[in-house]
């Protein structure tokens, strides 16, 4: 059975760096293409970006492209969500994603991705 899980979400300041890690059991994890997605209060889960199979494929929503960064450690079964520069705007539940497609598509919607972990929640003062 295939599971996620994330840590690393927290309390920080505008401006501040945060990096949220997503680990996988149950599988190789280069077996899956990963994305992160979230959700604010009030509002749909929205996608924030993803990376292939291949590590050389990424996509990002343009609200967070160039201040967020993806990557993944396929020996140790883990990604990471690298947030600089964060923004209020930014604060969510964050949740990776994992997606068995081929090794170069980069999926962008929910319905693309079989596993999801439990979320973890980044909150940025003003």
């Amino acid at each position: 059975q295939v599971q996620l899980t994330e840590s690393g979400g927290g309390l920080v300041q505008a401006g501040d760096s945060l990096r949220l890690s997503c680990a996988i059991s149950g599988s190789t994890f280069y077996s899956y293409a990963m994305g992160w997605f979230r959700q604010a209060p009030g509002k749909e889960r929205e996608f924030v970006g993803a990376v292939s199979r291949r590590t050389d494929g990424e996509w990002f929503a343009d609200s967070v492209a160039g201040r967020f960064s993806i990557s993944r450690d396929n020996a140790g079964n883990t990604g990471y969500l690298q947030m600089n520069k964060l923004h209020p705007e930014d604060a969510a539940v964050y949740y990776c994603a994992a997606a068995r497609v081929g090794p170069w598509y980069i999926p962008r919607v929910e319905h693309e991705y079989g596993y999801w972990g439990q979320g973890t929640q980044v909150t940025v003062s003003s």
